[in-house]
């Protein structure tokens, strides 16, 4: 079981974000990106089973967690300009980016925009697009009418609706001790910038080798969702964890983990990107240390 230490990264625009970091230094560079409402913790199941051919990191977005909440910035884009800031600080060049749900769109703004700086691209119960989900739509008026503080209610029917699977108690605590940690004015401005975001033009212009896995048992995006993704972005492929519902990564972490490490070793097989942490070429690695967990 890998442990994981809890570090704060420092951004070139000055926005602080905490990261978790697991798996061994010289493995393959991977890069884990939570949706809406969630912080680096989402990933933890995923993070203890790192296996020593991977490094992984789980920054937690602007907003979100314990990370800084500056006053604006919550669309995809802002996201999108965070995640290669991160890459920047902590010191990697080329990495698989894993993108989860909502934080998948970010993900592939960037392997779309720095395709040098992305290996691969992995989109773990990523929509292709909300604008033909009513359910989308209603969660976003939802939204909008929240205040602070955050009802529970609200964060523990949310989760409670994500997966098809019963989870460990402990673990859907914490989550939902994550969610209410953001304020009701970051739930609105994501949720506004995904919706008003064409999520299906984001798809286009990516070309770098790309992994869409999906539950069949997703109560938020169905086949044809996906199909969309294998459409448009050239030679991707699909994964089908049946029986799984929509955070798939939270109810099958080990197969996720085999998937992920599969594919990284197939797009980045000799590290043929000099970007290990602190090596020979790499950017500085500014960053706080924090405590192991």
């Amino acid at each position: 079981m890998s442990t994981i230490a809890v570090r704060a990264a420092q951004l070139k625009s000055g926005l602080v974000l905490p990261y978790a970091e697991a798996g061994y230094p010289e493995g393959a560079p991977v890069v884990f990106v939570h949706g809406l409402a969630d912080s680096w913790w989402t990933f933890e199941p995923l993070l203890r089973q790192l296996p020593g051919a991977l490094h992984g990191y789980a920054p937690t977005q602007r907003g979100h967690g314990d990370a800084e909440r500056p006053e604006e910035g919550y669309g995809p884009e802002d996201f999108a300009g965070d995640l290669v800031e991160f890459l920047d600080a902590v010191g990697i060049r080329r990495a698989v980016l894993v993108g989860a749900s909502s934080g998948g769109v970010a993900a592939r703004l960037v392997a779309g925009s720095h395709p040098d700086r992305v290996a691969g691209l992995v989109l773990a119960g990523v929509p292709a697009t909300l604008a033909d989900k009513p359910g989308a739509t209603a969660l976003g008026e939802s939204i909008q009418n929240l205040a602070d503080p955050v009802p529970r209610a609200f964060v523990e029917e949310l989760l409670d609706g994500l997966t098809a699977r019963p989870l460990a108690r402990g673990l859907l605590a914490t989550l939902a001790e994550e969610n209410l940690k953001v304020p009701a004015r970051v739930w609105r401005e994501t949720m506004r910038g995904l919706l008003e975001t064409d999520l299906a033009a984001t798809l286009r212009g990516i070309l770098v080798p790309t992994l869409v896995l999906w539950g069949d048992a997703d109560s938020l995006l169905p086949r044809a969702d996906q199909q969309l993704i294998l459409d448009t972005i050239p030679g991707a492929t699909l994964v089908v964890y049946e029986g799984a519902g929509h955070v798939l990564y939270w109810e099958e972490p080990e197969r996720l983990v085999q998937d992920v490490t599969a594919f990284a070793a197939a797009v980045l097989p000799a590290r043929p990107d000099g970007g290990a942490p602190g090596g020979a070429g790499a950017p500085p690695r500014p960053r706080r240390d924090g405590p192991s967990v």
